[in-house]
C-alpha cells in the first residue's frame, strides 16, 4: 500500500485527488496497449491479423488498441515494429499536434521514442523531425526505436535540451514531454512512489519550465507546442504551465478528446494559478483505468 510506503506521498495525492477509488487504481496492474504502426503495414490489415490479441481500441487514438498479452515479444509484429507498446494516454499529444507531412517538428525530450515514432506516423515519413535527447544511454534506446519502426526523417541530436533555445522560431510544431517524478506510472513501476520526495519535484519543476520555455521560443508564430507529463504532481504541471503564461504571449488551447479528464488546477495548496490554467487536461488513473497524465496544447 502506498500508505504504507510513503506517508507523505500518502498525503500529498489524497490532496492532489480524494475521490476514493483513485489510489486504488493506482495500485491496479496497468492494462497493455499498443499502437498500430501505419508507417509499415495497413491498419485494418494488422486488425483483422491481430484480432485474437487486439480488444477494445483506444477512444481516442484511431491506431491504439488494448491488447489480452503480456507476451507480445512472441508476436512476430513486435519485434518488426509493426506494432509499438505505448501507454494509450502517451499516444495523445501527437495527436493534438496538428501533423501534416513536410513539416519541420522537434521532440525536445524524445527517448525512447513511442511518440517520435507517432509524430513520424502521422506526417506520413515526409518532412524532419529533430529528436532530441540528452544522455547516450536515452539515445541508443531512441535510435533503436527509430529503426525498428521504420522512422525515415528523424534526425537525432544529443543535447541538453535547453541549449535549443538560440533555434528561435524554426519548428512548426514542437512536443515537450517533460522530464517528471512519473506519480502518474505507479500502475507500471510501484519504484516511483517509493523514490518520490517533494524537493524532487521542486528540482524537476524548475527544468521543466526552462525546457517549455525553450520549446515556445523554438516554435514558429502559428504553430502548436504540447507540454505533457506522466506525473499527477501540480508543481510539475501546472505551476509550470503558468509559468509560461505569465512569462510570454503563450496561448492556451482547449483540448477536444474522447476521454475522461478534468482541467488543470488554478490551487494547490498555497499556489494560485491563472484561470487559463483550465484549459489543459489532467487524466487520473481511475478516470479511463489508464496512468496518469498531464498535456497542455500551446499556440503562438
Amino acid at each position: 500500500m502506498i500508505k504504507n510506503l510513503n506517508p507523505a506521498l500518502f498525503e500529498r495525492l489524497l490532496k492532489i485527488d480524494p475521490s476514493p477509488n483513485f489510489l486504488e487504481f493506482l495500485e491496479k496492474p496497468l492494462r497493455k496497449s499498443v499502437r498500430i504502426n501505419t508507417l509499415k503495414a495497413n491498419l485494418d490489415f494488422v486488425v483483422n491479423r491481430l484480432s485474437a490479441i487486439l480488444e477494445e481500441r483506444v477512444p481516442w487514438c484511431e491506431e491504439g488498441y488494448y491488447v489480452n498479452t503480456e507476451e507480445l515479444s512472441s508476436i512476430p509484429e513486435h519485434p518488426l515494429g509493426v506494432v509499438f507498446s505505448q501507454s494509450s494516454v502517451s499516444m495523445i499529444p501527437p495527436i493534438l499536434m496538428e501533423l501534416e507531412p513536410k513539416m519541420t517538428v522537434l521532440d525536445l525530450c524524445a527517448s525512447p521514442g513511442a511518440k517520435t515514432t507517432q509524430i513520424a506516423q502521422y506526417m506520413e515519413n515526409e518532412g524532419c523531425i529533430v529528436a532530441n535527447d540528452v544522455k547516450i544511454e536515452r539515445i541508443n534506446m531512441l535510435i533503436s526505436n527509430l529503426q525498428k519502426c521504420g522512422v525515415l526523417i528523424a534526425k537525432v541530436t544529443m543535447l541538453d535540451g535547453r541549449k535549443f533555445a538560440k533555434f528561435e522560431k524554426k519548428f512548426d510544431a514542437v512536443l515537450v514531454d517533460a522530464p517528471c517524478s512519473n506519480l502518474g506510472m505507479i500502475r507500471k513501476n510501484f519504484v516511483y512512489a517509493k523514490q518520490w520526495n517533494l524537493k524532487m519535484s521542486l528540482h524537476l519543476s524548475k527544468l521543466q519550465k526552462e525546457l517549455l520555455m525553450t520549446g515556445y521560443k523554438c516554435l514558429k508564430p502559428g504553430g502548436i507546442l504540447i507540454y505533457s507529463t506522466c506525473t499527477l504532481e501540480p508543481l510539475e504541471n501546472e505551476e509550470v504551465i503558468d509559468y509560461l503564461l505569465r512569462n510570454t504571449e503563450a496561448n492556451l488551447e482547449k483540448i477536444e478528446l474522447p476521454i475522461n479528464a478534468i482541467g488543470g488546477f488554478t490551487k494547490f495548496e498555497e499556489n494560485s494559478y491563472l484561470e487559463e490554467v483550465k484549459k489543459c487536461l489532467r487524466i487520473h488513473p481511475q478516470m479511463n483505468d489508464t496512468e496518469g497524465f498531464f498535456v497542455a496544447k500551446i499556440t503562438k
